[in-house]
């Protein structure tokens, strides 16, 4: 008589299978949900474009070379006498910055135009950080233009969108900026604190006839200090020679670009403090996506491995730069080619040179 196999060892395995399936499922379903930014974008080449390349300037700078010859390397003509520079900056509480941006800058800048805003952009209430620190940039006072704008409180039943809050900050410069004395054919930088351009920038359009009416400034980009530079990513910096119809913004603008014309320091604080107020303030605060991403060990812990803040993947069109990016910032021990107030006063800002990525607790 034939044996017939037990119907229970054939039923055990899709069983089985069965019970991985209904756990896998909501597992994944929850990974997905979790990543779904760090999903999103590594596959960013797939589903987005870059925008078009722009026309780079080459530029042409060394010490001891003549204003003569370093116009002419351009393709640009020597002015008979130098254009006043007015440079527009939106400052939100980048305070060290700032007094290296104005320290740097003041030989070649005929007024500072500084506005903040009483709300974040995301609609936070916030001091007003320039304001109670006017002694500390007290040797520019004559050259500084500021102002304060009202800004909008969210609600929770408002939603304010922040790039909304952003942009509306950004067109109340162009008041401040006529208030200031502008005038046609004068030079408007265009930026927020962080982004400063080289004094050599400012000399090449002070004293050159011929350059472009609009151009980007290509920055190199730091990212916590000097210790980490990222790459020449840094574009939004503008300059422009003054007509009627300039308007005061810090999206593309053209497709011409002037290549390494300064830097750009991201999250360049000396305190942890100062890193969570700009993490919940600014336009991408829907980055934190958990309480524990603003605590102070944490933010030490990445600033001196030069990890993201926010666990997030690389910004990039292309998988090839993407995998290329993939990991911490690879750390820099040059302190060459700096803003030259940095370096004389390296003490006073030893957190922003190599070795220094230790913060300091902020004093009450």
């Amino acid at each position: 008589m034939a044996i017939r196999p037990h119907l229970t060892s054939r039923r055990k395995p899709h069983k089985f299978l069965k019970v991985l399936f209904l756990l896998l499922v909501p597992i994944c379903i929850i990974g997905i949900y979790i990543n779904a930014q760090k999903i999103s974008y590594f596959f960013r080449p797939l589903w987005d474009n870059p925008p078009c390349p722009f026309t780079r300037i080459p530029h042409y700078y060394a010490e001891n070379i003549s204003m003569d010859h370093l116009c002419h390397l351009h393709g640009w003509s020597l002015r008979s006498e130098p254009r006043r520079i007015f440079d527009g900056i939106i400052f939100s509480n980048e305070l060290d910055i700032l007094e290296i941006r104005l320290r740097e800058l003041y030989p070649h800048v005929y007024k500072f135009v500084i506005l903040e805003s009483k709300t974040t952009f995301t609609g936070i209430p916030k001091p007003l950080f320039f304001a109670s620190n006017k002694d500390r940039f007290a040797f520019a006072q004559h050259k500084i233009v500021h102002d304060v704008f009202a800004g909008r409180i969210a609600t929770p039943r408002s939603h304010e969108d922040p790039f909304v809050l952003e942009s509306e900050q950004r067109a109340f410069m162009n008041g401040l900026i006529h208030r200031a004395g502008i005038s046609s054919g004068d030079i408007l930088l265009m930026s927020d604190a962080d982004e400063i351009p080289s004094p050599h920038t400012l000399k090449l359009l002070q004293w050159c006839d011929g350059i472009p009416p609009v151009m980007h400034l290509e920055l190199r980009h730091y990212m916590y200090s000097f210790e980490f530079p990222v790459d020449y990513s840094s574009w939004r910096a503008t300059a422009h020679v003054f007509g009627p119809g300039t308007r005061y913004k810090h999206s593309r603008q053209t497709d011409v670009i002037l290549s390494d014309a300064g830097w750009h320091c991201s999250f360049c604080f000396r305190h942890i403090e100062e890193f969570v107020f700009k993490m919940t303030a600014y336009s991408h605060a829907d980055r934190v996506r958990q309480k524990s991403f603003l605590s102070h060990s944490r933010i030490q812990k990445l600033i001196c491995n030069g990890d993201d803040l926010f666990d997030m993947l690389p910004e990039e069109y292309s998988f090839q730069e993407l995998i290329k990016k993939i990991g911490s910032i690879p750390r820099s021990a040059s302190a060459v080619h700096l803003p030259a107030y940095l370096l004389e006063n390296a003490d006073k800002f030893k957190f922003l040179l190599p070795g220094g990525c230790l913060r300091t607790p902020q004093s009450r």
